[in-house]
């Protein structure tokens, strides 16, 4: 079933009861923008399931600026219940979500869910310079939710370097660092972790209840930023016209 209409919606809504055995979803996520079905009838249909008690709060996942904005300008005009959670892909490896989609997050109130938190497993600890990963292997061969061809593997042992010294000073793994510093970030609601035993939940799952330092947060931020693209990089040029720090 694919698309965003009114019908597949509240199909879609009925069957995912069914298959929970419950009467309503707490959080219910439009997973992709539809550019074939009208904004207005799929946020009708959303505010209809939540009036019918069916739903309690709507989401969206991986909306880029434009089209999120245009949806909160939707329901704010028509009275209808708002997107009030975007998941999206963030981590240390790629920070793509901080030029436009992070703000916009601030200055709409929108909690951010972010997935794939370890870059599909390149910041899990596994991979380093002295054990890079295999090119025949399920990531390299594009077998993962982020594709291989928009990472940077330089990049990646840079930040990988640095959540190696900083495991040494916290006796926390590198998933674990790497999930705290996103858990710092503005904006972030919760991590959708993935793992491929009970153990490896048990050891993400370490990653709240402590907080790293300004200083680590710091060399972290240095070791992962890549350059602005415009106009955000010209927007920097003048930084007391904004109030958004990050």
């Amino acid at each position: 079933m694919e698309g965003s209409s009114r019908f597949h919606l509240i199909e879609a809504c009925e069957a995912s009861l069914h298959r929970l055995g419950t009467d309503h979803i707490d959080l219910y996520y439009i997973h992709g923008f539809d550019r074939n079905t009208p904004v207005e009838e799929t946020l009708r249909a959303l505010d209809d399931l939540v009036t019918s008690g069916k739903i309690r709060y709507i989401g969206c996942s991986n909306f880029s600026g434009w089209q999120l904005m245009k949806s909160l300008s939707i329901s704010e005009r028509s009275n209808w219940s708002r997107y009030v959670a975007h998941q999206v892909y963030y981590s240390l490896l790629n920070r793509d979500f901080e030029w436009e989609l992070m703000p916009l997050a601030l200055d709409q109130q929108v909690g951010t869910i972010v997935w794939s938190p370890l870059a599909a497993g390149r910041l899990g600890g596994r991979y380093r310079r002295t054990n890079p990963i295999p090119q025949d292997g399920r990531v390299a061969r594009g077998g993962a939710p982020v594709r291989d061809n928009v990472i940077s593997y330089d990049r990646l042992y840079n930040i990988v370097d640095v959540l190696d010294e900083i495991s040494g000073e916290t006796g926390k793994t590198v998933a674990q660092i790497a999930l705290n510093w996103l858990l710092q970030r503005p904006t972030i609601s919760s991590l959708v972790i993935g793992a491929s035993s009970e153990e490896q939940l048990a050891q993400n799952l370490k990653a709240v209840d402590w907080s790293l330092t300004a200083e680590q947060l710091r060399r972290l931020d240095v070791a992962s930023n890549t350059p602005k693209p415009y106009p955000y990089w010209h927007q920097d040029q003048r930084p007391e016209l904004s109030s958004q720090v990050y």
